[in-house]
C-alpha cells in the first residue's frame, strides 16, 4: 500500500520516458518499512533458513505451495514473485552459499533491497558521466561504488537510476534472501531492459580510451 501512494502508474503518454527518482522522504518511508520486515513476515521458516534440502529449504509460503523442489544443480536461485503493477514490483531472491547474480544493471529505476537473512557479497558500480568508451564502442568507463559484505540484519540500501550502484552484482556468502522493490520495474517497450556485464581494471584499456 505505501509503495502505490509512493509511486504512481505512469500515464500511457509517459509510460516510455524516463522515470524520476522519487523523494527523499518517500524512499526513507519505504526503507524504514522494509526495516521491519522479517523472514517470518514474507512466509520465510526460522527452521529452515540453511541449505538443507537440496539448497531451497527456505519456504513455507502460500506463494509457492505446492510447488516443486528443485535440486540446486537445476536451479541454484529461487524467485519468489510478490507484486506487480506499471509503477513498482516486489519479489524475493534466495540464494544458496556460493550463488551468483552476476553484473546486471537496472536502467532508470530505483530499488530498494532489504537482506532479509544470511550474507552477502555486493559489488556494484556507477557510469561515469559523461560517457567514456573504448575504441570498439563495447567498453564504458564505470567507478566503484561497494565491494561489502552485507550481513543481516542491515539496512535497506537503495540504488537511483544515476548513482547508488545502479550496476550490482550478488554472491552469497551463506544462504541469503532478499527482498526488492523496483520502481519502476523491468519494461521491454518502454526501455528498461537488464543488460549483464564483465567488469575489467581500467588498466586493460586506459591505453585505448581518448
Amino acid at each position: 500500500d505505501l509503495c502505490r501512494r509512493t509511486f504512481p502508474s505512469p500515464s500511457p503518454s509517459s509510460a516510455a520516458a524516463p522515470a524520476a527518482p522519487p523523494p527523499a522522504s518517500a524512499v526513507r518511508a519505504i526503507s524504514s518499512l522494509m526495516d521491519t520486515i522479517s523472514p517470518a513476515d514474507v512466509g520465510l521458516r526460522d527452521d529452515s533458513l540453511g541449505d538443507g534440502g537440496g539448497g531451497h529449504g527456505f519456504f513455507d509460503s502460500t506463494f509457492v505451495k505446492g510447488a516443486a523442489r528443485a535440486a540446486r544443480w537445476a536451479q541454484p536461485i529461487t524467485y519468489l514473485h510478490v507484486y506487480e503493477c506499471d509503477a513498482f514490483s516486489i519479489g524475493i531472491f534466495c540464494l544458496p552459499t556460493s550463488a551468483v547474480i552476476p553484473l546486471h544493471d537496472h536502467p532508470g529505476m530505483t530499488v530498494l533491497s532489504k537482506i532479509l537473512y544470511g550474507s552477502m557479497h555486493v559489488k556494484s558500480y556507477d557510469w561515469v558521466e559523461p560517457t567514456v568508451v573504448a575504441s570498439n564502442r563495447q567498453v564504458r568507463l564505470a567507478k566503484l561504488h561497494a565491494d561489502d559484505v552485507l550481513t543481516a540484519p542491515c539496512p535497506t540500501t537503495v540504488l537511483y537510476p544515476q548513482s547508488g550502484g545502479n550496476l550490482h552484482s550478488f554472491t552469497s556468502v551463506a544462504s541469503c534472501a532478499v527482498l526488492d522493490v523496483l520502481a519502476p520495474p523491468y519494461a521491454e517497450d518502454a526501455g528498461r531492459i537488464c543488460t549483464y556485464f564483465n567488469d575489467y581494471p581500467f588498466s586493460s584499456f586506459c591505453g585505448n580510451l581518448g
